[in-house]
């Protein structure tokens, strides 16, 4: 049975950091692209950063410089280093794996977390 469980999540002011990690279990992680995706309340969920396999990043324009995703196959586990944090960053944030697509795109993922709440403020 695959698990992503996130974790991470709360509530920080603008131009702070917080760091995300999802454990995953119940399928060869390493074997997965994984992302990062969030979703603001009224808004669409949106991609936010994706790294293959291999460990290649991607991410999305709106979070470039600030967030950086990481992964560590030993552990199972995923990141997000997310740095000069905005009000605008304020979401829901959910992991998911893919098995063979690696980008931001929501249709390629397989499978998702439950998500953690990221509330960034003035």
């Amino acid at each position: 049975q695959v698990q992503l469980v996130e974790s991470g999540g709360g509530s920080v002011q603008a131009g702070g950091s917080l760091r995300l990690s999802c454990s995953a279990s119940g399928y060869t992680y390493r074997s997965y692209h994984m992302g990062w995706f969030r979703q603001a309340p009224g808004k669409e969920r949106e991609g936010v950063a994706a790294i293959s396999r291999a460990g290649n990043p991607t991410y999305a324009d709106s979070v470039k410089g600030r967030f950086t995703i990481s992964r560590d196959n030993a552990k199972n586990t995923l990141y997000l280093q997310m740095n000069s944090l905005k009000l605008e960053d304020t979401a829901i944030y959910y992991c998911a794996a893919s098995n063979w697509g690696g980008g931001l795109r929501i249709g390629d993922y397989n499978y998702w977390g439950q998500g953690t709440q990221v509330t960034v403020s003035s």
